[in-house]
């Protein structure tokens, strides 16, 4: 007959307590019980696990071996039990999430700090990219949860308004702008413009456009580089780039960052959070509670599920 998990767990006790009466106690069961168990499981193996004497129970050598590796299996299969029911509550596990702009400061940062501190155990894997590419990604399930700043992309999935962010401009620190405390749109008309093909880019030049009246900037340089190779061309003075708040945590040499406003005052971008409602990934559910719970004012409207 096969070995029950409830023998090796009450034969350990049965071993710490050297005394059935206390073990039958600790286990909350009655001592005839207990006894009975111990008894049922000797015969199983055919080999005396304890001796039993007047002055109580203590296992034999032979016991003694079964003990050992019964408390590494019963180490074991606790062990996986918590990591299964954690990994069932999302509280372990891998969450990929597209980042569609800088982090170095503001909001989605806090949130990573946060998450990370609640749930130490999950690891966030994060994935760069233009925000088509990012929700191409999503709707083929590459990723879990995309952050992307509007205008808002054709989805028909869920998705959570979250916070906006002032829209910047780095400057060489030689620059006459920086002299200013804030900088206008048709001040950077003749600009040397510099841009990514990826995070918000595309969707700062279309603002941009819009906020000159429809024409372009006269001076466009396209690289195919990550932001910080951008801040590092401005520092040299190959140009002006534009980017949003999030890219101002970290200092860049020959750098300064100036908000750009219009005739209202700064310009803002929204950003939004976008998953598939058919996710089964555990860990998606409490990252949406915590994007909720920081942002509970705008959690309630449609399509938030």
């Amino acid at each position: 007959m096969p070995v029950e998990f409830r023998e090796l767990r009450w034969a350990i006790i049965a071993s710490q307590h050297r005394s059935l009466r206390q073990a039958a106690e600790t286990l909350r069961i009655k001592q005839p019980t207990l006894s009975r168990c111990l008894r049922d499981l000797e015969c199983k193996l055919g080999v005396t696990l304890f001796k039993r004497t007047n002055g109580g129970t203590r296992p034999t050598i032979e016991g003694q071996e079964f003990l050992d590796a019964a408390q590494r299996i019963v180490d074991q299969t606790e062990a996986m039990t918590v990591r299964v029911k954690n990994r069932s509550r999302g509280e372990s596990g891998r969450l990929t999430i597209g980042v569609h702009a800088s982090f170095s400061a503001g909001n989605l940062r806090a949130t990573f700090l946060d998450h990370r501190q609640r749930f130490p155990e999950v690891d966030l894997h994060l994935v760069d990219g233009s925000r088509d590419h990012l929700i191409s990604d999503l709707a083929n399930s590459a990723i879990d949860i995309a952050f992307v700043a509007d205008p808002t992309p054709s989805w028909s999935d869920r998705t959570l308004l979250l916070w906006s962010e002032r829209v910047v401009v780095a400057l060489p620190k030689n620059h006459p702008l920086t002299a200013r405390n804030v900088v206008h749109w048709g001040e950077l008309r003749e600009e040397a413009l510099l841009l990514s093909q990826r995070g918000p880019a595309p969707e700062l030049l279309k603002l941009f456009v819009s906020k000159l009246g429809g024409s372009e900037p006269c001076w466009l340089h396209h690289h195919d580089v990550a932001l910080d190779r951008l801040l590092t061309l401005v520092g040299a003075g190959w140009g002006v780039l534009l980017a949003l708040e999030g890219a101002t945590g970290a200092a860049y040499p020959g750098v300064t960052f100036r908000e750009v406003h219009d005739a209202d005052g700064p310009t803002r971008l929204s950003f939004r959070a976008y998953w598939r409602q058919t996710n089964c990934n555990p860990s998606l559910r409490p990252f949406l509670d915590l994007l909720r719970e920081r942002y509970p004012d705008l959690s309630a409207g449609p399509g938030t599920d």
